[in-house]
C-alpha cells in the first residue's frame, strides 16, 4: 500500500498543469474578431462590449479594433491637471501677513476664515483661488499692487513718513534755529582760538588738571533720605545740590556743608530726576521756575525756591518718566517716557509741542546738545538716536551696545558725546564721522549715569552699580581716579559748574561730595 501511494504522488507531480499567459490580449482579440467576421458571427462579443462600456478596453476608430492601452485614463488626466494647477499656484504672489490675506479674501468676496483653518492654510487657499481665476483669464492684483482708494496716498517702504504738526511746533523749530546758530558760531570761534595756542601751553594746563583730579577725596557724606537716592544735580551757581529719592521726596542741600535747605513734596512714587533751570540762582528770582522733577507714576512737577509745594504740574504722561532735561535756553523741557517716546514741552506757552516716537522700547534718558540744536535719546532697545530739533529728523542712529543704554551726555566741544550701557561699557561717538570712535570697558556693572565737565569737556565722570564712580580724561579716555566709598550702587553723578566738586548719590541712601585734597 505504501509503495502504491508513493507512485501515485510521483505520477501527480508529472501531470502537465494548465499554463497562464500574462500580457496584452490585443492580438488574441484581433484574431478572434477576424474569425467571427469570416464566419458571419457578431463582430463584438457581449463581454468585450461590457469591457468597452466600463472603460477598460478602448476600441480604435478604424475597423473597431482595440486601441493602445497606454493612453491616459480620465483619472490620470485629472491628476495631471491638479499638478499643473498647483504648479501655477506656486508662481502666484500673495501677501505674507495674515491681515493682508484676510483683506484680499474679503475683496474677492471669499470667506476670510474657514473652520479649523490657520494662517498658512488661509494663505494657500488664497493662492489657489487666484490661480483658478488666472486660468480663466481674470487678472487679480495682489495687496502690494492694489491702487489706493479715495485720497489715500501710496506709502513706499523707503520713504520717510511725516504727520502734520501744530503751528506751535513750527514756531518752536524756527525759534530753536535762531537760538542755536549764534551759539554754534561762538563755539567754533572759541575752538579756533584754542587750536592756535602753543602745544606746550595746552599740555601744561592738561597736566595740571589731571593732577588736580587725581587728588580728589571724599569731603562730605550725608544721609539724604530713608530710601535710595536716585538723582543729584548742582545748581548753576554751584552753591546748592538737589537730590531725588525713591520715597518721592526732592531735597535741596547747601554746598559744601551739606545742610538741608528745603524739602519738596509733590510725588507719590520714585523720583527719576530733579534738575535745575539753566538760569536758576543766577538771573532768575527765587519765585520763578527754578527746578523740575519727574517720577515713576508719570508726574512732572515744576518748583521755585520759595515754596515746598509745586508751582505747577505737566500733565500728559501715562507711563513712567525716567529722565528729563532743560533746553540750554530754559524755554523748553524734554522728558523721556516709558511709552517708547520722548516729548518736548514749551514752558512759555505751557503746552506740548512735540511727541516724538522712534524707539522700539522705553526711552530712558534724554540730553540736549550744548548749542540747543540737537537732542540725544537712549533707551531699552540698545539704541540711541540723535534728533535735529530744527527739522524733526533723526540724523544719527547709534547701534553698538549689547544691552540697555541708560546714560548719554554731550561734550562742550560740540562733536563728541558718550553713552553708557548695561553691558558695562562706555562708548565715545563722533558726530562729524557719524560713528563710534572708542569703547571703554569702564566698570564691572551697568553704567547708571555720565557727566561731562561743563566748560571745555576735558574730562567726564561715570557712575556704576559696582559701587564706584570713575573720572576719565577726554580725549585719551584713560582713568584718572576711582571714587570709592559708597556701600551700595552709585545711581547718579554730577560735576559742579565751578569744577570744585563732584557729587554722587547711591542706593545706600547717602550722597557724597568729592573735592581736591587740601595741602
Amino acid at each position: 500500500m505504501a509503495g502504491n501511494s508513493v507512485e501515485a504522488m510521483e505520477t501527480d507531480q508529472h501531470v502537465e498543469r494548465k499554463k497562464i499567459h500574462f500580457g496584452s490580449l490585443e492580438e488574441v482579440e484581433r484574431e478572434r474578431l477576424k474569425q467571427q467576421q469570416q464566419g458571419g458571427a457578431p463582430v463584438i462579443s457581449p463581454a468585450v462590449l461590457a469591457g468597452i462600456r466600463a472603460g477598460n478596453i478602448n476600441m480604435g476608430e478604424g475597423g473597431g479594433g482595440v486601441t493602445d492601452v497606454n493612453h491616459m485614463t480620465d483619472r490620470k488626466h485629472e491628476l495631471l491637471e491638479e499638478f499643473e494647477k498647483r504648479k501655477r499656484a506656486r508662481a502666484v504672489t500673495v501677501p505674507t501677513t495674515d491681515s493682508d490675506v484676510k483683506a484680499k479674501l474679503r475683496d474677492m468676496r471669499e470667506p476670510i476664515c474657514l473652520f479649523g483653518e490657520g494662517p498658512a492654510d488661509r494663505r494657500e487657499r488664497l493662492r489657489l483661488i487666484i490661480a483658478d481665476l488666472a486660468e480663466l483669464g481674470i487678472k487679480i492684483e495682489t495687496i502690494q499692487n492694489r491702487e489706493p482708494s479715495g485720497n489715500q496716498a501710496p506709502i513706499s517702504k523707503d520713504s520717510v513718513w511725516y504727520h502734520e504738526g501744530p503751528n506751535e511746533l513750527m514756531a518752536a523749530r524756527f525759534w530753536i534755529a535762531e537760538y542755536s546758530m549764534p551759539r554754534a558760531k561762538k563755539r567754533l570761534d572759541e575752538a579756533r582760538i584754542e587750536a592756535q595756542r602753543p602745544g606746550p601751553e595746552k599740555a601744561a594746563r592738561r597736566q595740571e588738571l589731571n593732577k588736580m583730579l587725581q587728588q580728589l577725596t571724599n569731603s562730605c557724606s550725608q544721609v539724604g533720605d530713608t530710601r535710595p537716592i536716585s538723582y543729584c544735580q548742582f545748581s548753576p551757581n554751584s552753591k546748592l545740590l538737589a537730590t531725588g529719592s525713591w520715597s518721592g521726596l526732592c531735597k535741596v542741600w547747601s554746598v559744601p556743608d551739606c545742610e538741608p535747605v528745603k524739602t519738596l513734596r509733590g510725588h507719590n512714587d520714585r523720583v527719576g530726576a530733579v534738575i535745575f533751570h539753566p538760569e536758576a540762582t543766577l538771573s532768575l528770582s527765587s519765585s520763578a521756575l527754578s527746578l523740575a522733577s519727574c517720577a515713576a507714576d508719570g508726574t512732572v512737577c515744576l518748583w521755585n525756591l520759595e515754596s515746598e509745594t509745586p508751582m505747577g504740574e505737566i500733565e500728559g504722561h501715562h507711563h513712567r518718566v525716567s529722565r528729563m532735561c532743560f533746553h540750554p535756553s530754559g524755554r523748553f523741557l524734554g522728558t523721556a517716557c516709558f511709552d517708547c517716546s520722548w516729548r518736548l514741552w514749551d514752558l512759555e506757552k505751557q503746552m506740548e509741542v512735540l511727541h516724538q516716537e522712534g524707539h522700539s522700547k522705553p526711552v530712558y534718558n534724554i540730553q540736549f546738545h550744548i548749542d540747543g540744536s540737537l537732542v540725544g535719546t537712549c533707551g531699552m532697545d540698545s539704541c540711541a538716536r540723535i534728533w535735529d530739533l530744527r527739522s524733526g529728523k533723526c540724523v544719527m542712529v547709534l547701534q553698538g551696545h549689547l544691552k540697555n543704554i541708560l546714560a548719554i551726555d554731550f561734550s562742550p566741544n560740540g562733536f563728541h558725546f558718550i553713552t553708557g550701557s548695561d553691558d558695562h561699557s562706555v562708548k565715545v561717538w563722533d558726530l562729524r564721522r557719524r560713528k563710534c570712535i572708542y569703547t571703554i570697558p569702564s566698570h564691572t556693572n551697568l553704567i547708571s549715569h555720565l557727566k561731562f565737565e561743563g566748560t571745555k569737556g576735558d574730562y567726564f565722570v561715570s557712575s556704576s552699580y559696582d559701587n564706584t564712580a570713575k573720572v576719565w580724561t577726554h580725549p585719551g579716555w584713560t582713568p584718572l581716579k576711582t571714587l570709592a566709598g559708597h556701600e551700595g550702587k552709585v545711581m547718579c553723578v554730577d560735576i559742579s559748574k565751578d569744577q570744585q566738586y563732584i557729587a554722587t548719590s547711591s542706593y545706600d541712601r547717602t550722597f557724597k561730595l568729592w573735592e581736591r585734597e587740601q595741602d
